[in-house]
């Protein structure tokens, strides 16, 4: 299981993922809002997105986790 975290404090401007939806190492799973500037956030590891837990409009903190995939 990998936990995919926030990198900065900000707004969730995309989710670029579904639950179950297979995905690779490097892909863009959100998009985070800071500052007027738009930072993406990227799988760690390849597998299965088994939880989201951010909405678009959420704001979260450096570390939160965004996103769960299991391998």
């Amino acid at each position: 299981m990998t936990q995919v975290k926030s990198t900065m404090a900000g707004t969730v401007f995309t989710v670029n993922v579904t639950e179950g939806q297979e995905v690779t190492a490097g892909q863009v799973v959100i998009v985070l809002e800071s500052m007027k500037m738009e930072i993406p956030v990227e799988a760690e590891a390849a597998g299965k997105i088994s939880a989201i837990n951010v909405q678009v409009g959420d704001f979260v903190n450096e570390e939160d986790v965004l996103v769960t995939i299991e391998a």
